[in-house]
């Protein structure tokens, strides 16, 4: 079962943006202040949680929900792209005053920040973040994209994970324990992101707008962010779970286009905050001091 969550020490919407973003922040107020980006994307902040708080004993976390997921989603039909994104994001910084942020970004997260960095190295106007710790980041490319969603679609048709699912159409808890039941069918439809399936545990229970989702990959094209990485120079750290989907390659790259140290987790997939924790939070917490 997930585990609970605290209320934060504060929380609202914004109201530069062209949609009310929910943000909420937790950690001293005095410490220094680190936005942390979700993945999805369509998804919201809640699924780090409580596991990404082991940070806020000295730092001031704050999270936002991104347009279209959790409690930032809107009516508005209009298209939702990356480029809608990347223009939220620096409102958010200057609406929330984070001026040269440190940003931790997480899969699609991640890919977020770095779009956002190449925005705004071209472009005076926005501030460039102080430096990025990418965790798990989201296919740097088109082809990496690709090779990503067949992996996942193999591991989800493997045995092991049809093993789980004919145990919960036979364990009876969709009877004795509905809430139970579709925790552990979240559990099942995520367990090909982890290195072992079975361990698809405690993590916070997530919806993502498919709408936004398409719409954001269908907005980047056939994309390829290693040329423009190449021209960054930003102080980074990418850390990569060898049992991830995401091909080993894209995180090799985005470092090595950055000039930035690369982590790899053994054993952990796509979810370290879960997997392997505490040498996740030891890489994090090295980079920032």
């Amino acid at each position: 079962m997930p585990l609970p969550i605290p209320a934060p020490d504060a929380s609202g919407h914004t109201t530069s943006t062209a949609v009310p973003l929910y943000w909420c922040a937790y950690g001293p107020e005095s410490a220094e202040r680190v936005l942390v980006l979700h993945g999805g994307p369509g998804a919201h902040h809640d699924y780090l949680l409580p596991q990404f708080l082991e940070l806020a004993d000295t730092r001031r976390l704050i999270f936002y929900d991104q347009r279209g997921g959790g409690r930032s989603r809107t009516d508005d039909r209009a298209p939702i792209t990356a480029r809608t994104h990347v223009e939220d994001l620096a409102l958010v910084l200057d609406e929330l005053d984070l001026p040269r942020p440190t940003i931790i970004g997480y899969s699609w997260g991640a890919l977020l920040a770095l779009l956002y960095t190449i925005a705004a190295e071209a472009d005076d106007a926005m501030t460039s973040p102080q430096r990025l710790v990418l965790v798990n980041p989201a296919p740097a490319s088109r082809e990496y994209r690709n090779a990503f969603e067949a992996e996942f679609s193999r591991r989800q048709q493997s045995p092991a994970i049809a093993a789980l699912r004919t145990e919960l159409a036979s364990s009876g808890l969709r009877e004795q324990d509905p809430d139970a039941y579709r925790q552990r069918q979240f559990e099942i439809g995520v367990s090909g992101y982890f290195a072992d399936p079975a361990r698809a545990t405690n993590l916070t229970p997530f919806r993502v707008t498919g709408r936004v989702q398409q719409e954001v990959w269908q907005s980047l094209g056939d994309f390829d962010l290693i040329p423009d990485l190449q021209r960054l120079t930003i102080p980074a750290v990418v850390i990569h779970g060898m049992q991830d989907p995401i091909p080993l390659a894209s995180s090799e790259a985005i470092a090595a286009a950055l000039d930035a140290p690369l982590h790899r987790l053994d054993p952990s997939g796509h979810v370290p905050y879960v997997e392997q924790p505490g040498h996740l939070w030891r890489i994090i917490r090295t980079f920032l001091s």
